[in-house]
């Protein structure tokens, strides 16, 4: 086979997914309503089953559906007929994925699933079959042919069944009102949920760590300050001991340029009087994105009476895996 002919079945392939999954847009319709309602209104979980390909983007919907605010799990049909059809009460609701619509692992146990009172979606590609016919609403996943020249590896019939079902839970976070926190608290181990989750609090200096001196101070106590806690600025306060300042190590080049005294300078006459603040319960990705927009590399963090509470550098962020 030539290069060519890797080039033309590839794009083939792609075009006939292509019309398959367009081919949803006009199946849309009561049916899909009607399944989203039987999802979202049933108090317990969705199950998703199915078998071979059809059983492993069941699995896939599955997640999708547990990640965005829909309880949800994977019952492989044939472990249901020996003993795990358990697992399935009346409260919840069966979405089973057959492209067929014959599968016999899901036929037999549709007797068990009716005699519990589960109401049942079924994803076919046949909406004449056996499982189709069984079910409270079918969800039409037919195609016109496959993209496997032999018609027999499951490819565009697959692909439609994904689509379709990444639709579906995509209807029910919406209708749920599930947010981006609410999706940061299903993925706590990975970079979203450190992004979406993590607080200025939960990463700032504070106490005794806050670099903070009085405005009256030569500049030269001033750098000390800043040379022992080593975050590169120092916050100032005035004699009521309200913040009022601070001075960066950009602030310190800018004074030598200047050619002033270090001893007989007060910080409060070359400090920065308008300066960028946080608050410290706000999400770390904020303060990135603060830090990044004005070119600074710290921040004042406030609390909730306006008073300093902290410091939070860049790489505090960094060290936190926020940016």
């Amino acid at each position: 086979m030539s290069n060519n002919s890797f080039s033309e079945t590839a794009l083939r392939t792609i075009s006939l997914e292509l019309d398959a999954v367009a081919a949803l847009k006009s199946r849309i319709n009561q049916d899909f309503e009607q399944a989203c309602s039987l999802i979202l209104n049933c108090s317990g979980r969705a199950i998703v089953m199915g078998i071979g390909k059809s059983g492993h983007i069941a699995k896939k919907i599955a997640a999708t559906l547990a990640s965005t605010g829909t309880p949800a799990y994977f019952v492989h049909p044939a472990e249901a007929s020996h003993g795990d059809i358990g697992m399935i009460t009346a409260n919840d609701v069966v979405l089973a994925l057959s492209n067929s619509g014959t599968t016999e692992e899901i036929l037999v146990i549709l007797a068990v699933l009716k005699r519990k009172g589960v109401p049942l979606i079924s994803m076919c590609g046949n909406a004449m079959s056996p499982l189709a016919e069984s079910a409270d609403v079918n969800l039409d996943a037919s195609v016109s042919q496959e993209a496997c020249p032999l018609g027999l590896a499951p490819t565009t019939s697959t692909t439609v069944a994904l689509v379709l079902g990444d639709a579906l839970a995509m209807a029910l976070l919406e209708a749920r009102g599930f947010t981006a926190e609410d999706f940061a608290f299903s993925h706590p181990g990975g970079n979203l949920g450190r992004r979406l989750l993590l607080k200025v609090s939960d990463v700032m200096h504070r106490g005794k760590d806050i670099p903070l001196v009085t405005q009256d101070i030569p500049v030269s106590e001033a750098l000390l300050e800043m040379s022992a806690k080593k975050l590169g600025m120092t916050a100032i306060e005035d004699d009521k001991r309200k913040l009022c300042g601070v001075f960066t190590d950009g602030d310190l080049r800018r004074f030598l340029d200047q050619k002033l005294d270090l001893q007989s300078t007060r910080i409060g006459e070359v400090m920065t009087g308008s300066f960028r603040a946080i608050a410290e319960n706000a999400l770390a990705s904020e303060a990135a994105k603060l830090m990044q927009d004005n070119e600074i590399y710290s921040l004042v963090v406030l609390n909730a009476e306006q008073q300093l509470s902290g410091i939070v550098t860049m790489h505090d962020l960094l060290k936190a895996n926020v940016v």
